[in-house]
């Protein structure tokens, strides 16, 4: 629902679940950010920045994931890539690739999400599947209905969970830097994979290949 503003009071209850410790999370980085780094960086209200960012007015780090591998990569490298008209493969710009890493994490404690996964979910909430299914350029929308749900759920939500867009048998998770303990996100025992070298592309190359979809040239 666009350009529709939040109610007055929340419609229902919205639905609490508990991830965890010990879940596996995986996560498509910076390279040159710590795996388990929450991003402080405010999106700006109207332009960039992910589905339910903070941003300067309503300012919180935040920690997106996926609980699935291939989640992870689609939800991050395959936001707003066509499938292209001549039937070949869905090519990824290399220069947004590189500098990025893929980490295999876990949950270190607890957490206590909103589960925006069903469209019961979604309407105790006032929304429906267009709030975890908005293309980017409707994510300032995103953003300010997130917010709301934020402030309506105060103090216990540490997050969201909701079907991957990009992997609908994927769910991704976002976690709020404000709610989560320093400590609550660690890293598993398998090491990371860096996209900018050799193995790293074959690996990522192999996770996309069932999607159409490759590192460019």
């Amino acid at each position: 629902m666009p350009n529709v503003p939040p109610p007055a009071a929340l419609p229902g209850t919205p639905t609490k679940v508990t991830l965890p410790e010990g879940t596996p999370l995986f996560r498509v980085h910076s390279s040159a950010r710590s795996a388990t780094a929450f991003n402080p960086a405010p999106a700006d209200r109207l332009y960039g920045g992910g589905r339910f960012d903070g941003t300067d007015g309503r300012p919180y780090s935040c920690l997106y994931a996926g609980l699935e591998p291939a989640g992870a990569v689609c939800e991050v490298l395959l936001r707003s890539v066509p499938f292209a008209a001549d039937g070949g493969p869905r090519l990824l710009p290399r220069a947004g690739v590189v500098r990025r890493s893929f980490s295999f994490l876990r949950l270190a404690a607890d957490v206590t999400v909103v589960s925006l996964m069903s469209g019961a979910d979604l309407a105790s909430v006032g929304q429906d599947a267009w709030l975890v299914q908005a293309e980017a350029a409707e994510y300032p929308w995103t953003r300010n209905w997130g917010h709301w749900i934020r402030d309506r759920t105060e103090p216990w939500a540490q997050g969201f969970v909701w079907p991957s867009k990009r992997e609908p048998a994927d769910r991704a998770v976002i976690l709020f830097g404000d709610r989560c303990a320093r400590d609550a996100v660690a890293e598993s025992e398998t090491s990371a994979v860096d996209f900018a070298t050799p193995d790293g592309e074959d690996w990522l190359n192999s996770v996309l290949a069932p999607y159409h979809a490759r590192v460019a040239p």
